[in-house]
């Protein structure tokens, strides 16, 4: 329903969309981006970060329902293409290592408090001597 009485006939969305254009055509897209990262950090104070993990997964089961599976497979394989042809193979030969790394370092370190733990518990049961 437009108002006769107004100049013009622009419907909300129209004028929206024509306002959005403008202020893209003044203050670029790197704008855009801006208050986009702030309004992400505002919604992540008040709401933390499970917020994001819900409205992802949420979004990640609509998807799932409306393409299927099958969909998830697809895109997976484009990125990896598009990673392999951007980076080359060299590249997950690097990050696996990289990984591999960081595997080893965490089961160290877990055997190590594993042992600190069973060292500890073994002190506290030992009868002081006094």
């Amino acid at each position: 329903m437009v108002d006769k009485d107004n100049k013009g006939s622009m419907t909300v969305a129209e004028a929206g969309r024509k306002g959005g254009e403008t202020v893209r055509n003044e203050r670029g897209r790197e704008f855009y981006e801006t208050i986009g990262r702030k309004g992400g950090a505002t919604v992540k104070a008040e709401r933390g970060r499970a917020f994001y993990e819900e409205i992802g997964r949420k979004g990640g089961e609509t998807v799932k329902a409306e393409r299927g599976a099958k969909f998830y497979e697809e895109i997976g394989k484009k990125g990896g293409d598009r990673v392999k042809a951007t980076r080359g193979p060299t590249f997950y030969e690097e990050i696996g290592r990289k990984g591999g790394q960081k595997v080893k370092r965490l089961i160290e370190e877990g055997k190590r408090a594993a042992r600190e733990a069973a060292a500890a518990a073994a002190a506290s049961e030992e009868p002081s001597k006094g």
